[in-house]
């Protein structure tokens, strides 16, 4: 048998002529609400032609629809042979249909949700837990004794149990979606909510109070009750359940019945004290109730803020004035009017300069800013002036000169700090900042290669080894560097080193 198969039953509620086919199962619906499941087609026939839009339905299209309905098993026809007084009227196979359990509980779903509308339904009521407690206060003390009564009282115990836990589950869920929806969102934002606050606030209030003093109270029961204890009531109310008889022929084993009514009293302890994945769904009820309350306060806040923008704020200039006419010179009535109103002809300038990146310069201490303003018309273009060409070479002359002297540096600091063909960095007590940089710039280079293997700006080869197990303190003009311990190695150590000569770098 495959989990889940195609629900024929529910094609009626998609299919064209969709109008005729919930018309009739409606009817049969409310027929078997009033405990009558056999219905002739002629009293089907009458009831379509009063309602509005079957003016024109023929019964023998009345035939056609329960036949298609009989084919999507949401009608069982039978046959009925008892007032056929010919052989001819027997040949005809006169039917009576009943309607399919299918059938009954999508029409009692259909029905349930539009009575309810677009919108979620349910309630916040404290006293659905109470009647919870008083079961399983009930269950607890027949547990105790150990007193248990028939299989039926039994039975009808975990009913009552399992009955208001549903209710508390479903009404709680649907009231918190209502309150998050997008409907109630919209008037929670609207003046007209200022009417329901108290309301609101009121009944949230009463619920969380309520739900805080039974449900620690619950608690207290289920922390009691062990699944131990509680096996030879369950076996009670599975064996009331197996009582009843069945001739589907899907009578559940006992075993499995038991299994069933076990995990259903888990799914009751963890909604209150949760379970090893995560806190409970009180908790969770609870903090979601509180947060709503908050909610609804901070939206009435704001409406008050926004209200109090709009009202008239005449006392409070007639206030001012008689405080102005007060005061004896000008000068303390210039001192309350910068107060209450500001000062005047204040001017404020953009300027887009930087002067300094230190954010905790004062603007008295910034060197000012010359701002040149450019006029706003769509002509205007600056002025050029044309310029000669200005030799720059006595620059470019002094710029090489410091680039040979630096480099001369950096080659006689490679020799006074080799010995034989390597240098090692934790052998140098003092090293200058230059040679410094120009010993990181190998470095970051040799990282980036898998052998280490590098090429100087000198033309020389060298292999830098770097120690994991070790570090060194680097110390220089400028400062104190903590790093891995460095080799250089050279590989070609017979060639000397060479600084580019002048003709090279012009």
């Amino acid at each position: 048998m495959e989990p889940y198969k195609k629900v024929v039953e529910a094609s009626y509620l998609t299919a064209d002529k969709v109008w005729s086919y919930r018309a009739i199962l409606h009817y049969f619906y409310k027929q078997h609400e009033r405990m009558r499941e056999f219905i002739f087609p002629e009293e089907v026939f009458a009831y379509l032609k009063d309602q509005p839009g079957f003016e024109r339905y023929t019964f023998e299209e009345l035939q056609q629809d329960l036949d298609q309905l009989v084919k999507w098993n949401n009608l069982i026809a039978t046959q009925d042979p008892r007032k056929a007084r010919t052989i001819e009227e027997f040949k005809r196979k006169r039917f009576r249909y009943q309607c399919t359990p299918y059938t009954v509980e999508f029409e009692r779903m259909l029905e349930q949700m539009e009575k309810s509308g677009e919108g979620f339904g349910g309630s916040l009521e404290k006293k659905e837990f109470e009647r919870l407690y008083q079961s399983l206060g009930l269950l607890h003390q027949i547990l105790t004794k150990g007193d248990y009564p028939s299989d039926d009282e039994c039975s009808q115990i975990w009913n009552d149990l399992f009955g208001y836990f549903r209710t508390i589950v479903k009404n709680t869920s649907d009231y918190m979606a209502y309150l998050n929806s997008v409907e109630v969102e919209e008037r929670m934002q609207s003046e007209s909510f200022l009417v329901y606050k108290d309301q609101f606030t009121a009944y949230l209030r009463d619920f969380i109070i309520g739900l805080q003093q039974t449900a620690q109270k619950i608690k207290a029961v289920l922390q009691e009750i062990s699944l131990d204890r509680l096996t030879p009531f369950i076996q009670r109310v599975v064996a009331h359940q197996l009582q009843i008889p069945r001739f589907d022929g899907i009578q559940k084993e006992q075993k499995e019945k038991i299994d069933e009514l076990k995990d259903k009293w888990l799914s009751l302890h963890s909604w209150f004290l949760g379970n090893a994945y995560g806190e409970s769904v009180y908790e969770e009820l609870e903090n979601r109730t509180n947060e709503q309350i908050r909610r609804i306060t901070r939206i009435i806040q704001r409406l008050g803020e926004r209200h109090h923008l709009f009202r008239s704020r005449k006392r409070d200039y007639l206030h001012l004035a008689k405080w102005f006419d007060s005061l004896e010179n000008l000068e303390e009535a210039h001192r309350l009017s910068a107060v209450v109103f500001g000062v005047f002809h204040t001017r404020h300038f953009y300027g887009d300069q930087i002067p300094t990146d230190n954010i905790h310069t004062d603007v008295w201490e910034e060197e000012p800013i010359r701002f040149e303003t450019k006029p706003k018309i769509r002509n205007y273009r600056e002025k050029t002036k044309a310029g000669a060409i200005e030799s720059r070479k006595d620059l470019k002359e002094k710029m090489r000169e410091a680039y040979l002297r630096e480099k001369r540096l950096e080659q006689q600091a490679i020799g006074k700090y080799m010995r034989g063909n390597e240098i090692r960095l934790e052998e140098i007590p003092f090293i200058e900042s230059h040679v410094r940089k120009m010993f990181l710039t190998w470095i970051s280079k040799a990282t980036a290669r898998a052998d280490r293997v590098i090429k100087t700006e000198f033309g020389r080869t060298v292999k830098v080894h770097i120690a994991k197990d070790r570090r060194i303190l680097l110390r220089s003009d400028d400062g104190v560097l903590e790093m891995p311990a460095i080799t250089f190695q050279f590989l070609d150590a017979d060639r000397e080193e060479t600084v580019p000569a002048k003709s090279s770098l012009s």
